[in-house]
């Protein structure tokens, strides 16, 4: 189960320097205390902090239970949801579940795609199907409309009675139009708690029924969140990864790197960066100043992005995602006439090809003026994801108190919603 989390920054050298971070840990050590003391803007949202270490056995045990019978019931299971409440969990099936798994989950209520909801619905109309809806208040817009299609034809199939058997809410403990849904129709519910945002929910059930309806161990997941929690309470920059990372963004937002590239070398880890785009886009963007957060998918995007990156306006840094140990065999074969020119790399693993890609591109960057760091992961397991899933939530916290800004609320999001219930014709708007 073990593994760790590393973070490394010797393409920093230039522009990070020891007597700035020393400076910064005096402003990282406030940002600190408004954690640990729980009395800073948000406070009443820091649920997050101690779900590795709070969530219940039994709880752990419910979900695998349910999940396990989704999973017997269903050739595949709908998973609704936006934001929060689906990113987490999808990135970490797309990271860690086989190609068998990873095709039984699909996910709906992201967007409001007709042609996609249709092809969708034409899918699942003569294949065996369940759904967890996922929604503090179960009026979201983009969910409510998919579950609202889902669950009508659910009954269409099965029967209210049939339906009861394979729907799992999400949602509040008490308030809100799911809850009420739920408890009329007897399906089977968990609770978002009160004082964790969306965002940061992966290790409550909004993540963890999904994760474990792809059989992924979620006790594990938790057991590395909880390794980096213990690693995540010193305030020292040297022993606290999440903090150093946070200090340096700080002090390249400073020196005019406005965005923040975070890059991987493993198209598994797609949805690690969507997840981690919202909650950074969502908790530092306010006050109109923040980093930008982007992300590429690499080598791929190096015969695109790769060259704005090389040679683009130098507002930029660039943080890498790195997994050591990958435990697959791909080796690259000899062939006779060698028309193609690789038998010179022929009998290497293509892990080993895509590292030197890696360690080619970080160098090549740093050398035209893109800064970088590297967050490396000593193997790909839902430990080491729950470590990393961990360590990006303290050290957003830390980011946003660094730039004066209430890391857990969102009072730009409705601005959009509004116009678009008033050109709908929404009663009340």
């Amino acid at each position: 189960m073990a593994g760790t989390l590393k973070y490394d920054t010797k393409f920093m050298e230039g522009y990070i320097h020891t007597e700035e971070l020393k400076r910064m840990s005096k402003r990282v050590k406030v940002a600190h205390d408004f954690l640990v003391n729980r009395d800073g803007e948000g406070s009443d949202f820091l649920g997050w902090i101690d779900l590795p270490v709070e969530v219940d056995s039994s709880l752990i045990e419910e979900i695998k239970k349910t999940a396990e019978k989704l999973r017997k019931n269903s050739d595949y299971i709908v998973i609704i949801g936006i934001g929060g409440s689906y990113l987490g969990a999808r990135a970490t099936i797309e990271s860690l579940a086989p190609d068998a798994e990873r095709e039984k989950i699909l996910f709906s209520g992201y967007n409001m795609s007709g042609h996609q909801m249709a092809d969708l619905m034409d899918f699942l109309r003569d294949k065996d199907f369940s759904v967890n809806m996922i929604s503090k208040s179960g009026t979201t817009t983009e969910p409510a409309i998919a579950f609202r299609m889902l669950e009508n034809l659910l009954v269409e199939k099965y029967g209210e009675k049939g339906t009861k058997e394979r729907v799992v809410c999400t949602t509040d403990k008490e308030n809100g139009a799911l809850r009420q849904i739920a408890d009329e129709k007897g399906y089977k519910s968990f609770v978002i708690p009160d004082n964790v945002g969306g965002r940061f929910s992966v290790f409550t059930p909004v993540g963890l029924v999904p994760v474990a309806c792809a059989g992924i161990d979620i006790k594990e997941l938790l057991e590395g969140a909880k390794a980096q929690r213990e690693m995540s309470m010193d305030c020292d920059l040297v022993t606290n990864p999440s903090y150093h990372y946070a200090a340096i963004r700080s002090m390249l937002y400073r020196k005019g790197k406005r965005i923040e590239i975070l890059s991987s070398f493993d198209s598994g880890l797609h949805y690690v960066d969507e997840w981690w785009k919202q909650l950074f886009g969502e908790s530092e963007g306010k006050s109109f100043h923040s980093i930008f957060p982007a992300s590429c998918d690499f080598s791929t995007d190096l015969h695109s992005m790769g060259q704005l990156i090389q040679e683009g306006e130098r507002n930029i840094f660039e943080t890498f995602i790195l997994i050591e140990e990958e435990g697959t065999r791909c080796e690259i074969p000899r062939s006779e006439d060698d028309r193609d020119n690789l038998n010179y790399i022929a009998g290497k693993q293509l892990d080993y090809v895509n590292k030197k890609a890696y360690e080619a591109t970080s160098e090549a960057h740093f050398e035209g003026g893109v800064p970088n760091s590297t967050i490396i992961l000593s193997k790909r397991s839902p430990y080491c994801l729950g470590r990393l899933f961990y360590f990006f939530e303290m050290a957003v916290a830390v980011s946003a108190y660094l730039a004066g800004v209430n890391p857990f609320n969102q009072p730009g999001v409705d601005s959009y919603k509004n116009k678009m219930f008033k050109l709908l014709g929404k009663p009340g708007v």
